[in-house]
């Protein structure tokens, strides 16, 4: 059972993301600005929230077996390793641009695409990470609480594949061709997923190293790329508005992943 648990989880953010993009057989339009400011909104706030209860709680109970009550050393420097790790690939790639113009959204679909694959690499990496050290513990309650974890982003996945399937619509004029481009952007994370699965089990000194990173990672990109974008998805007339439903789309997210993580874990 708790094999089917891992690969269902793990083929979950794949194919959430497939859905996303699946709807650019069903749209005719791009995604909005509005529309974009409550999905960078909702995709912060789950994210935000998995590195909380999901990441840094987690690997702060596992460093307390080697370290006690100065577990929070590796996590603190873990997280800023994770940070630092997407920092140093924004500089390695220059084909990523800087996430603080609208531009990125709607007029740049390559850009995008390779903006989302790179912040997919940590959240992959996360889920990997929570079934690894379910399959450590044992027990049903860690799985409950990486498949909680693996449905959270799963969810936010779905709005990542539209945003990039359908502005790629209109640069091949081809519908395939762009579901193919939404759905290569999950497959990514279906694949760090897997390799954090293997490294979370054969390296378990290191799990709480491991969660702390991908807790930094997430936070990084949260901090770096989503709310800026959020934030610059507006209208000139209409800026007040777009940067509210921003800031509820983050509240919702955020809620959400919390009750998933109670619920499940």
């Amino acid at each position: 059972m708790y094999l089917w648990m891992t690969v269902g989880g793990i083929a979950f953010l794949f194919f959430s993301t497939a859905l996303g993009s699946a709807l650019v057989f069903c749209l005719k339009n791009t995604i909005t600005r509005k529309q974009n400011a409550i999905f960078l909104g909702f995709t912060s706030g789950i994210m935000i929230a998995a590195s909380v209860w999901s990441l840094i709680i987690p690997a702060l109970q596992e460093g307390q077996n080697g370290w006690g009550r100065y577990a929070f050393i590796p996590v603190s420097i873990g997280i800023f390793i994770g940070a630092l790790f997407l920092w140093c690939a924004d500089k390695l790639l220059p084909a990523i641009p800087q996430a603080k113009s609208e531009d990125i959204l709607l007029k740049n679909p390559f850009k995008l695409f390779f903006a989302i694959t790179l912040h997919n690499i940590p959240e992959g990496l996360a889920v990997g990470f929570a079934f690894g050290l379910a399959w450590a513990v044992g027990t049903e309650q860690a799985f409950l609480a990486a498949c909680g974890l693996a449905f959270g982003i799963g969810i936010q996945n779905l709005p990542e594949g539209a945003a990039v399937a359908l502005p790629m619509r209109a640069v091949f004029q081809s519908k395939r061709k762009a579901f193919f481009y939404g759905a290569a952007s999950g497959a990514c994370e279906a694949l760090f997923a897997v390799l954090g699965v293997f490294l979370a089990v054969y390296l378990r000194s290191l799990q709480t190293w491991l969660l702390a990173f991908s807790a930094g990672a997430m936070l990084y990109v949260v901090a770096e790329e989503l709310i800026p974008l959020a934030n610059s998805a507006t209208d000139s007339e209409k800026q007040t508005s777009n940067y509210t439903h921003a800031a509820w789309g983050l509240m919702v997210g955020f809620v959400l992943m919390l009750i998933l993580d109670v619920a499940l874990g």
